[in-house]
């Protein structure tokens, strides 16, 4: 069976493809709108946390013998720690700023992790085993689904959807936001604003790195893994409205499936087609598709 001319599987693998570049994409601009809508910082070293997320769990690897469950653990942990001293040690002097100081700041924080990892492990890249528990693939009998990226899109989903419930929809959530817009008045309801600032950059940074660990089986863990996927992950964020969790989310998967269903009926395009869409929806709606417009 064929679908316009191309073959059901070929169709239906390149949309898996897509969906699990879509999960990816979603869980990096889930952290990088957490930190923009909570914090008003663009984190441009998110990629850079990414990348260290995986180096993480192939250290803990090859070093101390630690398995995939326990690096998707112990890698967030590292990176959200790391976030922490980013946070008390530099970003808290620039709240106040223009945001482009944090930009400024974040993104030559990436550039000092790249070249140190660049220096430290070279650039030609180290593979990472997929878990005995998720090696193999089901066959659906349309297509061959390999459990590792069936795993990757379901453990995406479940961590983006916990996210966005957390911040919307529970107490701790309300005075995240209630913090960002009038700190003084939370504070005096006995709230350590300062703390909650610090652990929210952190959770964001952890979210970077828990998809740098899902993404080290799929892909080679390199020093430019982080910028090499970060460009396209901001015009995500952008797409969807910066500071939006939920449109950040949907945006992420829609725009990995967009890009997929490129790949097969117009490849050339494939690596262009996510700016094109950014281009589109900024001239219609600058605010981006879910984001308020001021």
């Amino acid at each position: 069976m064929d679908i316009f001319g191309i073959p059901i599987q070929a169709f239906l693998g390149q949309l898996l493809l897509g969906l699990v570049n879509g999960s990816f994409y979603a869980m990096l601009s889930l952290g990088l709108a957490v930190i923009f809508g909570l914090l008003g910082i663009v984190n441009f070293a998110h990629g850079a946390l990414y990348m260290i997320g995986a180096y993480v769990a192939w250290l803990s690897l090859e070093k101390f013998g630690l398995n995939y469950w326990f690096a998707l653990l112990l890698a967030p942990l590292v990176v959200g720690a790391m976030g922490v001293v980013i946070e008390r040690t530099l970003l808290k002097r620039l709240y106040k700023l223009d945001p482009l100081y944090g930009l400024l700041l974040t993104f030559g924080l990436a550039l000092i992790a790249e070249g140190i990892f660049r220096d430290q492990f070279g650039v030609s890249g180290q593979q990472y085993p997929v878990p005995d528990a998720l090696a193999g693939a089901t066959n659906l009998g349309f297509m061959v689904l390999p459990n590792y990226r069936a795993w990757v899109v379901f453990a995406s989903l479940t961590v983006c959807l916990g996210t966005w419930f957390l911040i919307e929809r529970t107490r701790l959530g309300a005075y995240l936001r209630a913090g960002t817009e009038n700190p003084t008045l939370v504070q005096a309801f006995g709230v350590n604003v300062p703390v909650m600032v610090m652990l929210t950059y952190a959770v964001g940074a952890g979210l970077a790195a828990l998809a740098g660990v899902l993404a080290a089986p799929v892909i080679q863990i390199t020093p430019l893994m982080g910028s090499n996927l970060i460009i396209v992950v901001f015009a995500v964020v952008v797409i969807g409205g910066m500071g939006s969790i939920l449109g950040s989310i949907l945006t992420g998967l829609a725009l990995g499936l967009i890009e997929g269903l490129t790949k097969v009926f117009y490849p050339e395009a494939s690596s262009i087609v996510v700016f094109v869409i950014m281009a589109i929806v900024l001239m219609i709606r600058p605010a981006g598709l879910f984001g308020k417009e001021k």
